[in-house]
C-alpha cells in the first residue's frame, strides 16, 4: 500500500480466542486499533488463587484450542468454540464449561469475556506462586538462578498491579511479530530443540528472505519503526521478552526448557517484536511488509 523498503512477506496470520490456549490460522484479517478482531478475547479466572490466569501459571491451557465457528466482531467477546485434547468441544456459553474446563485444566477456573477497562477486580493480579518476588519472577520468565531476568521497565507500569492492559487479555501490547529468519538463527545454533512457531504465538508470522536474511533476528533492527503490512501501518517496539511458556510441552511439542537456555544465551531471552496500530488495514497472507521511516 505504501512505498518502504521490503523486508519480508506474511507467511501466516495467527489470532487466539482464549488466552494461552492454540488458536487457529488465518488467510486475511482485518487489523483495527485493538489488533486482530477476536484476539485473545475470552480468558479464564483462577478460582483457587484469584485473577486472569494463562499458561505461565497454568500450563494445561496450551493443550486446550480454541476457534471462531463465525467471524468475530471487532469489539468484545463473541462465541468461541473450545476443542479438548481428547477431540470433544464446547462452546464459551454453554452452562457447564466452567467445569469441564476445571476438569481438563485439573484446577477450579472460570472463562471470562473482556469487561470494561474499569473492571479493576476483575483485572487485578491473583496471588502470586511465590512470596519472593525474585524467585516469582523466575518462575514466569522459566529462568535459572544464574541467568538474568528480563528487563521489565519495557512493560507498561499498569501491568505491575494488573494482569493485562485493562480492558483487554493481552499480555502487554496488541501485536506480536516474529520472523522466519529468527527461527532459522535459533535452529541452526541449537538443533537439539524445536524452535516451533507455535511455542512463539505470533500474531504474524513474516518471511524474510533477501537483504533481510543476512539479519540474525531481523524483527529486533525494527524497533520503533513504522511497517507497513498490507494495507495496514504499525508501530514497531520493544522486543518480546519470553516466558516459560516457550518451554512447556503440548501437541508434538516436548517439555524443553532447552529452549529458554538457548535463547538467554543468544538474545538474552527476547524473540519477537510488539507493535500497535497507527492506520487499521486488510492484511493478507502473502502481503509485502515494508520499513517505512
Amino acid at each position: 500500500m505504501t512505498n518502504g523498503a521490503m523486508v519480508g512477506r506474511v507467511e501466516d496470520i495467527r489470532r487466539y480466542p482464549v488466552k494461552s490456549m492454540a488458536g487457529e490460522q488465518l488467510a486475511s484479517t482485518t487489523l483495527g486499533a485493538r489488533g486482530l478482531p477476536g484476539d485473545r478475547a475470552w480468558a479464564v479466572r483462577d478460582e483457587v488463587h484469584g485473577g486472569i490466569r494463562g499458561a505461565k501459571k497454568i500450563d494445561a491451557l496450551m493443550r486446550l484450542a480454541a476457534a471462531y465457528p463465525e467471524p468475530p466482531s471487532a469489539e468484545g467477546s463473541s462465541p468461541a468454540v473450545v476443542t479438548f485434547p481428547d477431540g470433544t468441544t464446547c462452546r464459551t456459553g454453554d452452562p457447564d464449561v466452567n467445569e469441564r474446563l476445571s476438569r481438563a485444566l485439573d484446577h477450579r477456573v472460570s472463562l471470562w469475556p473482556l469487561l470494561p477497562a474499569d473492571a479493576l477486580d476483575h483485572y487485578r493480579r491473583g496471588a502470586p506462586t511465590h512470596a519472593d518476588f525474585e524467585q516469582e519472577m523466575r518462575a514466569v520468565f522459566g529462568r535459572a538462578p544464574d541467568e538474568p531476568l528480563p528487563d521489565l521497565t519495557v512493560f507498561p507500569p499498569e501491568l505491575f498491579e494488573f494482569e493485562s492492559p485493562l480492558g483487554t487479555y493481552f499480555d502487554a501490547f496488541p501485536l506480536l511479530l516474529v520472523t522466519t529468519g529468527s527461527l532459522r538463527t535459533m535452529t541452526s545454533r541449537h538443533p537439539a530443540s524445536r524452535f516451533d512457531v507455535r511455542r512463539f504465538r505470533p500474531n504474524f508470522l513474516i518471511a524474510t528472505d533477501g537483504p533481510a536474511a543476512r539479519d540474525d533476528f531481523p524483527e529486533a533492527a525494527w524497533a520503533g519503526r513504522r511497517v507497513g503490512i498490507g494495507d495496514a501501518v504499525i508501530r514497531i517496539g520493544v522486543s518480546c521478552p519470553r516466558c516459560v511458556m516457550t518451554t512447556h510441552g503440548f501437541a508434538d511439542l516436548p517439555k524443553d526448557p532447552g529452549v529458554m537456555r538457548a535463547l538467554v544465551k543468544e538474545t538474552g531471552g527476547q524473540l519477537g517484536v510488539y507493535a500497535t496500530i497507527e492506520t487499521p488495514g486488510a492484511v493478507r497472507r502473502g502481503d509485502a511488509v515494508t520499513l517505512l521511516d
